[in-house]
């Protein structure tokens, strides 16, 4: 300990299940808390050691300042001393709107927005020339040359959708003899002065006005007056004029004007490059890209996909912008064109970009932000996004990665950062560079404390925490402290075994024999390369990569879609897209989304085992004599719940102009029945008693009733043994709604099921790992076939045949780059992942 300057100390924390803990973390320091899944990690370090530092920070406001945010509630310990300014970078969903894309959420769309109007080439929108300026001449020419013999109004735009009363601007051009305008759509003659005053323009209103300076004839006899006329409006309108011909107008400007086409360029503004602005977004799908088709839509229904019918806009074809947007190019790429590279691509294009010396001078700050950010952004392990992708596509480790590299671009110093499991989604290859990420972070003063179970990570660290010594009730103690090396040679402590390799999971003996195959053939899923896959059934079937390999897109984006479409319209579709799908009985894909979107949905509520409790307190002599039914004890219920809070638990008193206080309700104190609901008790517990026990608790609680002993032991075998069983399920993480799915199929299924997980050992420590691997390895001896997307090396080395897709992230990914048994592919290590599987058998079993 002597080796660190200063400390951060924790004296007698008892939030959520810390059981009075006293813990030293060192500072400018990288520190992993670590320990089995609920074992309070997350409670040390968000609802602890952040939520404290935001309330220090809330407190020395002022109190004006303070009545407008609410102050949060301290945490439940004695103190803490040495508390830095506090940052949580948490693992949440960046944004569900569909304008939001990785490059608006990083601001570098922002950067190149500022670019394009700056630096951009402008071309014409129509025949793709580079734009020359309007003259009067040109414009006259045009005129006649396309419209011969058609009478026009030539007219001076004064305001364009511009806020003012314009009494000054119209009695001057009064006085000058000019006397017709379009005002707002209107045509008005001023015969006086007290004419313009009785137009009463509100000065907070959008004008438009315009001088009508002259109706010509569009004739080669006219021409020297049309050419004057229109040397008049461009003077008086700073170069700029409108022709109105009947019920059609366009807009000339003396900067910017295609002769050819008679296109005018708008000015060059970042507003111009922005799909959420009027006036930069695509006039069909206003910025959004899609439009809904009915056509799209009958497709997808007969191929069994219920998902509404979304087609790109056919105006912008998906670009979201305007024509006028993307006819302006950087080195013959419009701002569209940069937005679908990869990061890594992007950071090439910006290194050899050539420019003028007169352009370079112009844009270099600008260039180096941009290159910066996207410096950090590849260092996090995210090279292979995109910045026209769609911010609701991101998992929470990706947003995470994201909100991590601004955070080092900010380079600020003497700050705690509290990260949860940022490797969460990453390949060991980007997880390297995420961890030199972190120790960047910590280099520049700031004391860097992260939640999680990789032991790459823990490794590289600094100090370890580990909590323990198992989850819920039995967890929230520190059960080891110190650096990696003092923490392996800890017997006391669980990680420390793993550290060492005292424990491990170890490598299969044989392999499994797959019973069939399924061939899904084409697959072309955002960066696919038209691949075509074998996958087998029978066995255990890992699918791995990179980050931005197409793992994903293979699995979720052609295979589930292929299968579900082969099971509702038969062998006739097995022939062009799936092949051997008809030996499959069922289809269970386990994701990490939500199993509720309100805090009334809980595990025991999604499981069923919610039902069983209810019938067997509706059962109980005490009920049978009061009358109550089941529904007497459900909190969605009037006549059990409490009439006060309607069975929330608490009750949000709205305060109009400041934010909403959610207050514990004061009658069934957070319990949410009433009182003669909660007089009902089963060996002592009342039924709220139940909800708050753990899945744990409630195995041994309920042991003799085997409805729900089982689903209860099923909770604890997959980890989840430490989770409330009225939990709200707003507050479950992705990981662990996943494994409630998997639960849930796990009491129901019988055998020739096929299920197909999206990184299942998410929030899991390596203890729990192996648990959940005995689960895997149950389901497949019953006759089942699962196909695994994961990154973690030991469930890699257990499955019975692999898929690895490579070779990198993005557009060079997409490919299948290795398939076959783990063990065999590791004798000829040729990809990334291959060549880390090869390095972990030579730790553990050469």
């Amino acid at each position: 300990m002597s080796t660190f300057r200063s400390w951060l100390r924790v004296f007698g924390a008892r939030e959520h299940n810390l059981k009075n803990i006293s813990v030293s973390i060192p500072k400018e320091a990288l520190t992993i808390i670590t320990g089995p899944s609920g074992s309070g990690k997350s409670s040390l370090a968000l609802d602890v050691l952040y939520a404290e530092g935001q309330r220090r920070y809330l407190e020395s406001l002022s109190a004006y300042a303070r009545q407008f945010i609410g102050m949060p509630k301290k945490p439940d310990i004695d103190r803490i001393d040495g508390l830095c300014p506090a940052i949580a970078i948490e693992q949440k969903t960046v944004s569900s709107n569909p304008r939001s894309t990785v490059g608006t959420i990083t601001e570098l769309y922002d950067y190149l927005r500022v670019l394009f109007a700056r630096i951009g080439t402008i071309h014409c929108a129509g025949c793709g020339r580079s734009i020359k300026a309007a003259t009067p001449e040109a414009v006259a020419h045009l005129m006649i040359d396309q419209h011969s013999g058609q009478n026009l109004i030539i007219a001076a735009p004064i305001a364009i959708e511009k806020k003012g009363e314009f009494v000054r601007e119209l009695e001057d051009l009064f006085a000058q003899g000019f006397y017709r305008f379009v005002i707002d759509g209107r045509r008005v003659s001023f015969r006086s002065r007290d004419d313009i005053k009785q137009l009463n323009l509100k000065k907070t209103y959008r004008h438009s006005i315009d001088l009508l300076v002259d109706a010509i004839e569009a004739t080669q006899e006219e021409r020297p007056r049309l050419v004057e006329a229109l040397e008049k409006a461009f003077s008086l309108s700073n170069g700029i004029c409108r022709i109105i011909r009947g019920e059609e107008s366009e807009i000339y400007s003396m900067a910017r004007m295609c002769v050819d086409c008679g296109v005018s360029a708008p000015e060059l503004e970042p507003r111009l490059f922005s799909f959420n602005s009027p006036l930069g977004a695509c006039r069909r799908c206003h910025g959004l890209g899609t439009v809904f088709s009915v056509a799209s839509f009958r497709e997808r229904y007969e191929q069994g996909d219920e998902a509404l019918g979304e087609a790109p806009c056919p105006d912008c074809g998906g670009k979201r912008l305007a024509k006028s947007a993307l006819a302006v190019t950087i080195d013959q790429k419009n701002i569209y064109d940069l937005g679908e590279l990869s990061l890594g691509n992007l950071a090439l294009f910006f290194k050899n970009l050539s420019l003028s010396a007169e352009k370079r001078h112009i844009a270099e700050r600008l260039l180096r932000e941009i290159e910066n950010r996207i410096a950090f952004l590849c260092d996090v392990g995210l090279s292979y996004l995109t910045l026209n992708r769609r911010a609701s596509t991101l998992s929470g480790g990706e947003g995470q990665r994201i909100r991590l590299a601004t955070q080092i671009g900010s380079a600020l110093s003497g700050v705690l950062y509290i990260l949860d499991e940022p490797s969460i989604g990453l390949h060991q290859r980007d997880n390297d560079r995420l961890i030199d990420t972190l120790k960047k972070l910590r280099d520049q003063g700031n004391t860097v404390l992260v939640v999680e179970h990789d032991i790459d990570t823990m490794r590289a660290a600094d100090y370890i925490i580990d909590m323990g010594p198992a989850a819920g009730v039995r967890g929230g103690t520190v059960v080891a402290s110190g650096t990696p090396a003092e923490l392996e040679k800890n017997p006391e402590s669980l990680t420390g075994g793993y550290l060492s390799g005292r424990r491990r999971i170890e490598w299969p003996k044989a392999v499994r024999t797959p019973t069939s195959w399924v061939t899904l053939n084409n697959a072309r899923a955002n960066n696919l390369h038209n691949v075509t896959v074998r996958f087998p059934l029978g066995v255990l079937c890992g699918v791995s990569g990179v980050s931005g390999s197409g793992k994903s897109s293979l699995i979720m984006d052609e295979l589930v879609p292929a299968l579900r479409s082969a099971m509702i319209r038969g062998k006739a579709y097995e022939v062009s897209k799936v092949e051997g799908a008809g030996v499959i009985q069922d289809l269970i894909v386990i994701d990490q989304s939500p199993i509720g979107r309100t805090p009334r949905s809980n595990p025991a509520t999604y499981l069923g085992i919610f039902d069983e409790i209810r019938k067997l307190y509706a059962s109980l002599p005490e009920s049978n004599a009061r009358g109550y039914g089941v529904g007497r004890f459900s909190f969605n219920v009037g006549e059990g719940r409490c009439a006060e809070c309607s069975g929330e638990g608490t009750i949000t008193v709205s305060m109009h102009f400041l934010p909403d206080v959610v207050m514990t309700c004061s009658r069934c104190k957070g319990l949410r029945y009433n009182a003669q609901t909660l007089a009902i008790t089963y060996k002592g517990k009342n039924i709220a008693d139940v909800l708050l026990m753990t899945a744990y608790e409630a195995a041994q609680f309920f042991e003799h009733h085997k409805p729900l002993a089982r689903r209860l032991q099923l909770m604890c075998e997959v980890g989840l043994d430490y989770l409330a069983l009225g939990q709200p399920s707003t507050t479950l993480s992705g990981g662990e709604a996943q494994r409630i799915k998997l639960v849930d199929e796990l009491a129901k299924r019988g055998n020739k099921t096929l299920y197909i997980l999206d990184e299942p050992t998410t929030g899991l420590h390596s203890h729990d790992i192996e648990r959940l691997l005995d689960v895997f390895k149950r389901l497949v001896d019953k006759g089942n076939s699962l196909i695994i997307v994961e990154h973690n090396l030991d469930v890699i080395k257990t499955c019975d045949y692999l898929i690895d897709m490579g070779p990198e992230g993005g557009n060079e990914g997409g490919h299948v780059v290795a398939e076959g048994a783990p063990l065999s592919l590791i004798k000829k290590p040729t990809t990334h992942t291959l060549r880390y599987l090869a390095e972990l058998y030579k730790r553990e079993v050469v």
